[in-house]
């Protein structure tokens, strides 16, 4: 019995072949010249969708305060509190009302003592001074090159931002928007949707070694807003670190040195490679801050080539020296 799925082709004449091949042609023609078109090395295609821009999160600029300042001790939450006094207190930075986006160091699944992450209790005094401020809502947001959950989770920030009245927020694929970073390397990257919510940022990392930079801190720590194939960033790393800190320009910065990972970072795991800091560094000079953080991995900034760019494009000085440094042991 012949099968209904036994069916053959019509014989085609010669002019309807022809006529079938031409339009074959014209349609593959087509679509390479579509792609052509369209093809972008960057991760973000090219399109009618909107492609927004980083926010400027600064305060207008002041003398009175000083610029940089630096707390030595063993209470996080004291030190915290000091360090942000000292360059104005927290009021100086955000308003009542506004939306504050902290951005701490949560890429790896570590637990708080191997100084992978930002230290939880630094997180969580950053969380209530800003809630005491009266900020209409503070987020705490990474996007982990781990597995976010295990990595908020392990790390003891999630808890700690619970206990102090903040919200984890953690950006899904649907939360990416197509951002516009206008630098030498970084172009059009998928950026988490928070920070073009967020009315003023907290720049919050961490001081470790880097296998590939030899260091990353604040300017580093701001990988952790961009979605998409971030490894090639790797590729030409320091331009990459000078584009962010170019394109992102937190309100200020806080620099954890309460415990040091001094070896085999970024991702760490030994507690033999940490060591205690016991030191935070606040202040609106990012190059400044991380400039002063080198001392404890034994760099200067001569040593780090993204610190160059920085300040070649006038983001900051590496001579923290130069300016009015507060600096206390509590």
């Amino acid at each position: 019995m012949p099968s209904k799925n036994d069916k053959r082709e019509p014989v085609l004449s010669r002019r309807d072949f022809l006529l079938r091949t031409a339009a074959t042609c014209g349609a593959v023609a087509a679509a390479g010249v579509w792609g052509y078109v369209f093809y972008s090395k960057e991760p973000v295609r090219r399109s009618d969708t909107k492609i927004y821009t980083f926010r400027d999160y600064r305060i207008a600029d002041t003398k009175v305060y000083p610029q940089l300042a630096v707390v030595h001790g063993r209470d996080a939450e004291r030190m915290v509190r000091a360090a942000v006094d000292k360059i104005g207190g927290i009021t100086r930075f955000i308003n009542p009302g506004e939306k504050v986006l902290i951005k701490p160091n949560v890429a790896w699944d570590r637990q708080p003592e191997q100084a992978a992450n930002t230290n939880p209790a630094v997180v969580a005094a950053v969380v209530r001074l800003c809630l005491e401020a009266r900020a209409s809502e503070v987020w705490v947001t990474d996007i982990p090159v781990n597995d976010p959950y295990r990595c908020f989770a392990r790390s003891g920030i999630e808890e700690a931002v619970k206990r102090s009245g903040g919200k984890i927020r953690l950006t899904q694929e649907s939360d990416f928007l197509p951002t516009d970073l206008k630098g030498e390397s970084l172009k059009v990257w998928p950026v988490s949707g928070f920070y073009h919510q967020a009315d003023r940022l907290i720049n919050l990392p961490i001081v470790k070694h880097h296998s590939l930079s030899k260091c990353t801190m604040g300017m580093k720590n701001l990988y952790g807003s961009l979605g998409g194939q971030r490894n090639r960033l790797h590729q030409d790393i320091n331009t990459s670190i000078a584009d962010l800190a170019t394109a992102i320009r937190p309100t200020f910065t806080l620099l954890d040195a309460t415990r040091i990972l001094r070896r085999n970072g970024p991702t760490g795991g030994n507690l033999a490679d940490v060591s205690a800091g016991d030191t935070v560094i606040a202040g609106v000079d990012l190059v400044a801050v991380e400039s002063y953080g080198l001392r404890f991995l034994d760099l200067k900034p001569e040593d780090i080539v993204f610190i160059q760019m920085a300040e070649k494009r006038g983001l900051g000085t590496s001579d923290w020296k130069s300016l009015n440094v507060a600096e206390m042991t509590l």
